[in-house]
């Protein structure tokens, strides 16, 4: 995909910006690094104490865990994304389908998987569970309403995938709204979404994206120092994030996407090396996909660490092979789904959908 530079001082308008495409890859990578500390370890994930994690310093646990906060990362990029994508398609049937064709295939085809091998391995919740029950949340968490019902999460991951929709609707709501009655009929919109931020501090993520949306800014540093500055960033923004409160990880966040998003500089350019680019062309399946990779290397890992394996090489081989299996199941994911199965669903169902929307409105 490729497009023409983004001006300095406008809107942005749609265009492919590859290093957005590798901090996409940063981020899923991110998140699988911290599953790389948190499945093997005792007391997390229903796994029985002491897990097969060795005895890491303190410094590096630290180091590790905080990778789950890529999402964050998902959320600028998201918020930096979708009014373009709204503005482009003109249309709120046309943006919500390609969204539902964006982000519902992988998650159905591993919903399905999940709930048809669940039971069978006795996989967490599905553990002596009854029919109502199962029907309950398979249903709860198809339509991403399981947090409100106190429901469990089924895909270890897809939670984020509610705050996204989330996201979408209050948007696209608030931009109908915009246009049609101005700043007083968006005004409940907005106070809403004011709110969210408070309730869920971050959701501010999106608000970063947003405002690089909306006005065209960019921070360009060149060369080494702009690498630097934008490492620097991104690591006082994991940290704040841990130690403090998200609203003061927004300001590490605002540079170190300012700097993404001028692609030519320092960060930016390191953001669009080729490895990168692949990792974020299939990050979205990276996401979703490698917890259901290393769980049954979590399982033998246990088995293995039961009969006294040791747990340094144990580590080291669930994430050597977590990495490549990942990976690998990712990119057939992509492939399989986003790719052709996404195309075939996109050639059955957009003709008639819209078709008959046409017809109805003549």
């Amino acid at each position: 995909m490729s497009g023409t530079p983004h001006q300095p001082g406008v809107a942005y308008d749609g265009s492919f910006v590859p290093s957005v495409q590798g901090l996409r890859g940063i981020a899923a990578l991110s998140v699988l690094m911290d599953h790389f500390y948190d499945m093997p370890k005792g007391g997390m994930y229903d796994i029985p104490d002491p897990g097969f994690l060795p005895p890491l310093w303190p410094w590096l646990q630290s180091l590790i865990n905080v990778g789950g906060h890529g999402v964050e990362l998902f959320f600028m990029i998201s918020g930096f994304l979708i009014p373009a994508s709204l503005v482009r398609h003109g249309s709120l049937p046309r943006f919500f389908f390609d969204r539902v064709l964006r982000i519902m295939p992988v998650f159905v085809v591993l919903h399905l998987a999940l709930f048809a091998i669940g039971p069978i391995v006795a996989y967490k919740f599905f553990r002596g569970i009854d029919l109502t029950s199962y029907l309950g949340i398979f249903a709860a968490n198809l339509f991403f309403v399981q947090d409100a019902l106190g429901l469990p999460i089924a895909q270890q991951n897809a939670w984020t995938l509610t705050y996204e929709w989330a996201f979408y609707i209050w948007f696209a709501a608030t931009f109908s709204m915009l246009r049609i009655g101005g700043r007083m009929l968006a005004a409940p919109l907005i106070l809403l979404g004011v709110a969210c931020l408070l309730h869920w501090p971050i959701t501010a993520f999106f608000c970063i994206g947003m405002l690089y949306s909306a006005t065209g800014f960019r921070i360009r540093i060149p060369g080494r120092l702009g690498l630097i500055a934008g490492l620097a960033c991104g690591a006082a923004m994991y940290a704040s994030l841990v130690l403090f409160h998200p609203f003061v990880a927004l300001l590490p966040g605002f540079l170190l996407f300012g700097m993404v998003l001028a692609p030519e500089t320092g960060f930016g350019r390191v953001l669009s090396a080729p490895a990168l680019q692949y990792v974020g062309k299939i990050s979205y399946s990276l996401y979703l996909v490698h917890p259901f990779v290393l769980f049954p290397l979590q399982v033998i890992g246990l088995k293995l660490v039961a009969v006294g394996v040791d747990r340094w090489l144990l580590w080291g081989a669930f994430i050597s092979l977590g990495l490549v299996m990942s990976l690998i199941a990712s990119a057939i994911s992509y492939e399989l789904i986003e790719v052709r199965l996404r195309r075939l669903l996109d050639g059955a169902i957009r003709g008639t959908l819209f078709r008959r929307q046409i017809e109805q409105s003549v």
